[in-house]
């Protein structure tokens, strides 16, 4: 079972990941949420999770900055980077601080895929 944390602002995006890994049904269990991102930074400590999915525009700590944290204590650390807010250059920090994946939230429904590559 891969374990995962998903951390967004907005409880509705956490209860359609949560539902959209659920149907999967794959090896997938989301195992904590986190509503900012100094609190997915505190959750990831805690939980250890096997993957961690972040939005990017969160209060506290975007996902980058917590992205940053996460993979500076622990650098294998698979992180997705999951935000309706995806460009270039947003891509090219992600890849450069060693977030594995980036995934917009129009494909919600592709995020399974995603995180099957991490099982």
């Amino acid at each position: 079972m891969t374990s995962l944390l998903v951390a967004d602002d907005e409880e509705d995006i956490r209860v359609l990941v949560r539902r959209v890994v659920d149907r999967a049904n794959e090896g997938l269990r989301v195992e904590s949420e986190a509503a900012d991102g100094l609190e997915a930074v505190a959750q990831w400590r805690e939980f250890r999770p096997d993957v961690v999915i972040l939005d990017q525009r969160m209060p506290g700590l975007t996902g980058l900055e917590a992205a940053e944290q996460i993979l500076g204590e622990h650098p294998e650390q698979n992180i997705v980077l999951f935000s309706a807010f995806l460009n270039d250059g947003v891509r090219a920090a992600a890849e450069a601080i060693g977030i594995r994946a980036c995934v917009s939230k129009e494909k919600l429904l592709s995020l399974p895929e995603t995180l099957w590559r991490f099982a």
